[in-house]
């Protein structure tokens, strides 16, 4: 395959993922809110995310049967046939078949996730890697906005039929890329494992060399970063804005901030290599913090937190775009999908130890110190991984990419 056609496949597959989740994660919540549930109840409706957290336990058995295009196709058709039958649902007859669908879209996406990183590893070079974290941060965002901002408009002008119906329509686009895809090896070709051994798989992956000593440097680079952003959302509240100028500033222009910043961080690993992206991006976004510090101490007013807010959009997704394109070349080609899997279920559980610890620090001394201590944490974190790193890159596919900076295409 062409770069082009890379890029244009990897941009459909990430879109689909974004679309739905964009949707589901913005209306959801005002429609049980209408229906008079409590704050309590709703926040419960994070449990609808949790095949993000366990998609390892399958990943294996995706990973080593059937073939990555016939998958992909099948999860793709899913997910238009689930928002199909959704034109038939009336959500004034009861709320939690929205409840069942949010989790059943998460449940595909989850699992055509697992396909997808695992191909993106498997066709691109090292160099091509960092340009296809950027895709894949920035379309899965940009599938969130049309989710959850162009089919949020429909819905709020036409009906729920309509809505769902152009779902449908748009899941369908980003289906097509899919069709034309021709798969060089198929999983099937490789070495054999019963079901008991797909079954454990990820633990035998876990217990590689190196691995554990991986998941210690996510943990490193991003405990900080989930202190902070776990607080933004209560402390513009608590800092006197009202919810539509939050939804405008986090939602609608940290977004599309957070796109640039995806097309920077990818830009950075693809031209200066793996430990200037890292750095340079850890670094940074450890600083970027410091504006919610002096928002904190009662400065700047709401320009401030809007210089905040554009500054963490575009800092924060180029450290992440660093850190999932280290995750790619951390992956083994052979277990791809079941590596990177583990790695991004890593990064979704640093969320709630985040928030724990981060709102019990806020309770306790209040938002500025919390802030400090997460730029602290973030700063300390970013050093650590790249001293652990230059000592030891691990896994053994990180040595062959940390210090080199890819050469011109």
């Amino acid at each position: 395959m062409t770069r082009t056609s890379k890029i244009t496949l990897l941009i459909a597959l990430y879109m689909a993922q974004g679309l739905p989740f964009g949707f589901f994660t913005l209306a959801l919540p005002v429609l049980l809110r209408e229906a008079g549930y409590s704050l309590t109840q709703i926040s419960a409706l994070s449990l609808v995310s949790l095949p993000w957290i366990l998609k390892f336990f399958w990943a294996p058995v995706l990973d080593h049967t059937g073939t990555r295009r016939a998958w992909l196709i099948f999860f793709q058709c899913a997910s238009i046939a689930g928002a199909l039958l959704l034109t038939q649902a009336d959500p004034k007859h009861g709320l939690m078949i929205l409840i069942v669908a949010a989790f059943a879209f998460n449940l595909i996406a989850a699992s055509q996730d697992v396909i997808t990183d695992g191909l993106a590893v498997r066709m691109l070079d090292t160099k091509e890697r960092g340009l296809a974290n950027a895709i894949q941060v920035g379309a899965y965002r940009f599938g969130m906005i049309l989710g959850g901002g162009l089919l949020l408009s429909v819905f709020a002008r036409t009906s729920w039929q309509v809505t769902f119906l152009c779902m449908a329509v748009l899941l369908a686009l980003t289906t097509i890329p899919t069709f034309f895809l021709k798969e060089t090896t198929n999983p099937a070709d490789g070495p054999k494992y019963s079901a008991g051994e797909l079954l454990i798989g990820w633990l035998r992956r876990l217990m590689q060399p190196g691995i554990l000593r991986f998941a210690l440097i996510i943990f490193l680079y991003r405990y900080g970063d989930q202190m902070v952003a776990t607080l933004l959302g209560p402390f513009l509240i608590d800092q006197g804005m009202n919810k539509e100028a939050i939804a405008l500033m986090k939602g609608t222009v940290g977004s599309a901030t957070s796109l640039f910043g995806a097309v920077i961080g990818g830009w950075l690993a693809f031209s200066a290599g793996r430990r200037t992206a890292v750095l340079a991006s850890g670094i940074a976004q450890a600083f970027s913090y410091t504006l919610y510090i002096v928002a904190a101490l009662g400065m700047g007013g709401v320009t401030l937190l809007w210089v905040a807010t554009i500054c963490e959009g575009i800092i924060g997704t180029m450290a992440t775009v660093a850190l999932f394109t280290l995750m790619m070349d951390a992956s083994d080609p052979e277990h791809a999908g079941t590596d990177y899997t583990l790695f991004a279920s890593l990064v979704v559980v640093m969320g709630p130890i985040g928030n724990i610890t981060g709102a019990a620090i806020a309770d306790a001394i209040g938002y500025a110190p919390a802030f400090t201590l997460g730029s602290i944490l973030a700063l300390v974190g970013t050093l650590l991984v790249v001293r652990m790193l230059d000592h030891k890159p691990v896994p053994a596919r990180i040595e062959q990419v940390w210090r080199r900076a890819p050469a011109n295409s």
